[in-house]
């Protein structure tokens, strides 16, 4: 996460009623932050969540298994792939 020390050049605004930004004030208030790296802060922990949710998945037992089973099955030939990979190329 960036560090507050590090200079800052991007700027963001949006807009929110009131409430909204009211609770978010609060919310800053009991972590001791300003607004600004309250949402910073926040911002960027929903931003890797939402990332890492989209690289890595959790399987139980039973569904691992099945992906395994799957992962570990004999390939099945795919004649055009084969014709595509091993006639020669018009730049060859």
């Amino acid at each position: 996460m960036p560090n507050s020390a590090k200079r800052r050049d991007d700027r963001m605004e949006f807009r929110l009623p009131p409430h909204a930004k009211s609770m978010l004030k609060r919310a800053a208030d009991v972590e001791n932050k300003s607004l600004s790296a309250f949402l910073l802060d926040k911002g960027l922990e929903a931003a890797a969540e939402t990332l890492a949710e989209r690289r890595e998945f959790r399987l139980g037992a039973k569904q691992y298994g099945a992906f395994v089973a799957a992962l570990d099955a004999p390939v099945k030939p795919r004649q055009r792939l084969k014709a595509l990979l091993t006639t020669p190329s018009v730049l060859e």
